[in-house]
């Protein structure tokens, strides 16, 4: 969704999540599910509407014929569903309101659930009851017309934007707890560009909404174009998710954006419904942070857990305390390592998300951490700017591993990125398109792939094209509108001048007065309107050519090399020169500004700036003695 889809998207929720406050008996920790089903169905609809004529048209050629397939499968094998007619908003959405439009919605989840055995029990259904009382049945038709306006082109992991809305506008419990969040989409997007799922089986341990799943499928369909792939295999997507709402939340989100997939309710610590030692091709997840309560026994044997190592407490308990306590693991940060480290396939690649303190954790942490670097496993580490994140201000690192520089001489790329970002509200950052492409073209620069960067300027430098012929072809407007407004304000001056002369019929001057006013008011709106257009696009232009510029100044020969303040590659020696830490602040450096003064024009300079700063000090001391003479003589003081 762009921006200002989202912005009227978070107004709807808001104005929905209100009448839930003032019209249902509902808490708030309950208002996100019956209002995510609703747009589940929305953009269930949205998608079905998009391949209904293809349907359609196939069922109307077999007619008659002796292989008639079933409406159901044909829209299946094209849309990924079926919406059977109850099922589509449109059709909920006009029902009088007299009918039970409760009742209608239930019946809607649960013919979709049908067709789509993969959502069994994982739509709202029931929830909708509690939205009507005796006295009271229009609440649901009114939730329908909130969301009827959801545009037909937006797209995107919409369902893990709207859980993090409500996370953060209603402190629901689901996510708050164990240093859980959804992460977001500007940094899922970066973590699928750098490891680059094409085609395979990915993993993500720690699901949440399915939002890793969402953006891969949109880099395997922007790739196949590029690439210009026929080849219809994907991604097939395998999430464990512990919540069960969450569980259900991902199942919707899959089948709305065409996801081949399963999602098991499970507790990634304890079960591995996948069986994910050396198992996937991808693995992806913002898993739980610093989580201490993980019990040791359970996950101890366990070799996706412990091909590197079990993080362990720094000393052992008395054989009484013992008895008295369950073993724990003191933080199951590395429990995650380990496991995207050892579930990888010899080839595979996979990124997640990390607290920083693990980069540099000691004890037994330390021990893994020497082990996963020496084994080559650990392709890039990247530092991300803080408040990314909606619901917490928890500096983040990214970690990406890539098995198949298992066994070769360890080398690690190190990124910071703490300064690379757009601020989108005070207390909110973003990385932009071009951002993640950067940061990208950085990686792949550090693997050899050097044409990627030739790829990535010459997409700039195209847009640098098309804003300036656009902008050209606009110019002799801009000229144009400013030379009529300037026409029309000189004759309005010189109306002015003629009626304080009072030298001209006033009957004539009034009527002049009036065309020349709204002749005035319709240059100056075409001028604004016009200059407004122009300098958009070349804003543009120099936007793009920044762009160009920021990665020829880094890379001014095209291939990889390090960069003081944001990248270096780092060899085993030079990691362990700095006992081990993945921290990329350590390894990459601060940049100096340079002022260019020697040592007498810096003490000339600070010599005149101490000597403005008395000026200023005694002026000002004038303008305060003369502002109390001033008061003292007005009011006898």
């Amino acid at each position: 969704m762009t921006a200002e889809q989202l912005k009227q998207l978070e107004n709807s929720l808001w104005q929905a999540a209100d009448k839930l406050r003032v019209d249902s008996g509902l808490k708030a920790s309950e208002y996100a599910t019956p209002i995510l089903g609703l747009i589940f169905l929305r953009f269930a609809s949205i998608k079905y509407n998009k391949v209904k004529p293809a349907i359609e048209q196939e069922l109307a050629a077999q007619q008659n014929s002796r292989r008639q397939r079933d409406k159901a499968d044909i829209a299946i094998e094209k849309c990924g569903f079926y919406l059977p007619p109850e099922a589509e908003y449109d059709y909920l959405l006009n029902l009088p309101e007299k009918e039970d439009i409760a009742k209608a919605i239930k019946t809607a989840m649960e013919k979709i659930e049908l067709y789509k055995p993969e959502l069994k029990d994982s739509l709202p259904k029931d929830e909708y009851f509690k939205l009507v009382t005796d006295k009271d049945k229009t609440l649901p038709k009114t939730l329908l017309k909130y969301f009827k306006d959801i545009p037909d082109d937006a797209s995107g992991d919409v369902f893990g934007k709207v859980y993090e809305y409500f996370l953060a506008e209603f402190a629901l419990a689901e996510g708050q707890g164990g240093g859980e969040f959804f992460t977001p989409v500007s940094v899922v997007k970066l973590m699928v560009e750098i490891i680059e799922p094409y085609q395979g089986r990915m993993l993500d341990p720690a699901c949440g909404s399915g939002g890793m799943f969402v953006q891969s499928s949109y880099y395997v369909d922007r790739r196949r174009k590029e690439l210009h792939d026929t080849d219809s295999k994907d991604i097939y997507a395998y999430g464990v998710e512990r919540t069960p709402e969450t569980v259900k939340l991902a199942r919707m989100n899959l089948v709305v954006n065409g996801l081949r997939g399963t999602i098991s309710p499970a507790n990634s610590y304890y079960d591995d419904p996948y069986d994910s030692f050396e198992s996937f091709d991808y693995i992806m997840a913002n898993p739980p942070f610093n989580v201490n309560d993980v019990n040791l026994n359970r996950v101890k044997d366990q070799r996706r857990f412990n091909a590197y190592g079990i993080p362990q407490n720094k000393t052992k308990s008395s054989s009484k305390e013992k008895e008295k306590e369950v073993n724990t693991i003191p933080n199951a940060n590395y429990l995650w390592i380990n496991l995207f480290a050892s579930s990888l396939k010899p080839k595979g690649k996979a990124a997640l998300v990390m607290a920083n303190s693990a980069s540099d954790a000691r004890n037994s942490e330390a021990d893994i951490r020497k082990r996963l670097i020496e084994d080559g496993v650990i392709d890039c580490m990247l530092t991300l700017p803080k408040n990314m994140f909606y619901t917490v201000t928890l500096p983040a690192t990214l970690w990406f591993f890539d098995k198949a520089k298992q066994g070769h001489e360890p080398r690690v790329l190190f990124i910071d990125a703490r300064n690379i970002f757009r601020q989108v509200t005070r207390a909110l950052r973003e990385f932009t398109e071009d951002h993640i492409q950067n940061i990208a073209t950085i990686v792949r620069l550090h693997r050899g792939e050097n044409d990627r960067l030739n790829e990535l300027l010459n997409k700039y430098r195209q847009e640098v094209y098309d804003y300036s012929v656009r902008a050209n072809k606009l110019k002799p407007d801009v000229e144009r509108t400013d030379q009529a407004h300037a026409l029309a304000k000189a004759d309005w001056i010189d109306l002015q001048a003629r009626i304080a002369a009072g030298t001209a019929d006033a009957k004539q001057l009034k009527a002049e007065s009036g065309r020349l006013s709204t002749l005035l008011s319709k240059t100056q709106r075409e001028k604004e309107s016009i200059e407004k257009e122009y300098k958009e696009l070349t804003g543009k232009v120099t936007y793009y050519q920044s762009q160009i510029d920021w990665l020829k100044e880094r890379f001014p020969n095209g291939v990889y090399e390090d960069v003081i303040g944001l990248c270096k590659s780092a060899s085993l020696a030079e990691i362990a020169e700095q006992d081990y830490s993945l921290n990329p602040g350590r390894y990459v450096g601060v940049v100096i500004e340079e002022d260019g003064l020697t040592e007498e024009e810096f003490e000339t300079e600070m010599h005149n700036k101490f000597n403005l700063l008395n000026q200023l000090n005694e002026n000002a001391t004038m303008l305060e003695n003369a502002i109390n003479q001033n008061l003292k003589s007005l009011f006898n003081f």
